[in-house]
């Protein structure tokens, strides 16, 4: 014997789905909740784990290591008037490529395997989702660069009997290097979304980055002098050693002008990535 039903009510002359009512609250999405849902995506995914895990290890291992090393082969660790948080230059030098790969597969790999079309389809506003994407990623790699930096920098100046660092000099080490960093991984990000191509956009940037100064270190002719000491100067390991005061130069940028003209980049590279976003189909 069935049950008897309960005759449903009558539906509103308007209403579009007659004589139903969904019990999941409706709410208007806006920001918070994409950035929401990229924190949860970034944080679930292996790749993560794997490339940050990696950076921290490179910039704390290699800090360390090169401070016991410079320690053992100098008088009593003496460096004189030399500042020891230059010596963090080497282990974010080689951490950049995480980040770099990193940046490339928070857009690119959601491209490769089709999550982006379920991404648009919950939510339809494309800037919306790149803008949560881009501060996601943007908000973690400064985070991580930070603490990895400034652990090394606070080990490395207890380790070596060098100048004091001055005020200025451990925000450039930290503070600076960070904000660059993350900047070049959102730019990889931007890059990604742009190429939608996770090995050609990891090839793309990783040729931006040392390409130049390798073909500059093959440039022997007097002719080509000036376009030698550009690439030099403005190369992408040049421009991470001006935070250490260890340019390549004395004529391209010093103080805070590398992280200017990443932000630059990175804002052209945006709008760019934005407008493409808005027209292609995923």
């Amino acid at each position: 014997m069935s049950t008897p039903q309960t005759p449903m009510p009558p539906a509103a002359p308007n209403a579009p789905y007659a004589g139903y009512t969904s019990p999941i609250p409706v709410v208007r999405t806006h920001l918070g909740h994409a950035l929401a849902s990229e924190w949860t995506k970034i944080k679930s995914v292996r790749s993560t784990m794997w490339t940050l895990g990696v950076f921290v290890a490179l910039v704390i291992g290699i800090g360390l290591l090169t401070g016991t090393v410079v320690a053992g082969s100098t008088s009593d660790g003496d460096l004189g008037s030399e500042s020891a948080l230059a010596l963090g230059f080497f282990g974010l030098l080689l951490g950049s490529i995480c980040i770099v790969t990193l940046g490339v597969l928070t857009t690119a790999a959601e491209y490769g395997t089709g999550m982006i079309r379920t991404t648009m389809t919950a939510c339809p506003s494309r800037g919306r989702v790149l803008t949560a994407k881009a501060l996601v990623f943007f908000a973690l790699a400064f985070t991580i660069t930070l603490v990895s930096s400034g652990l090394v920098a606070v080990a490395q100046v207890g380790m070596l009997d060098a100048r004091e660092p001055s005020g200025g000099e451990w925000l450039k080490a930290t503070v600076g290097v960070s904000l660059y960093l993350a900047l070049l991984g959102l730019l990889s990000l931007l890059v990604g979304s742009i190429i939608r191509h996770s090995a050609g956009a990891i090839t793309i940037m990783i040729g931006t980055m040392l390409a130049p100064l390798v073909i500059a270190l093959f440039m022997f002719s007097s002719s080509l002098e000036g376009l030698r000491t550009f690439l030099l100067e403005y190369s992408i390991p040049s421009q991470l050693g001006v935070f250490y005061a260890t340019s390549l130069g004395d004529s391209g940028p010093s103080g805070w002008d590398p992280l200017w003209i990443m932000l630059g980049i990175t804002a052209v590279a945006f709008a760019g990535a934005y407008v493409l976003q808005e027209r292609r189909d995923v």
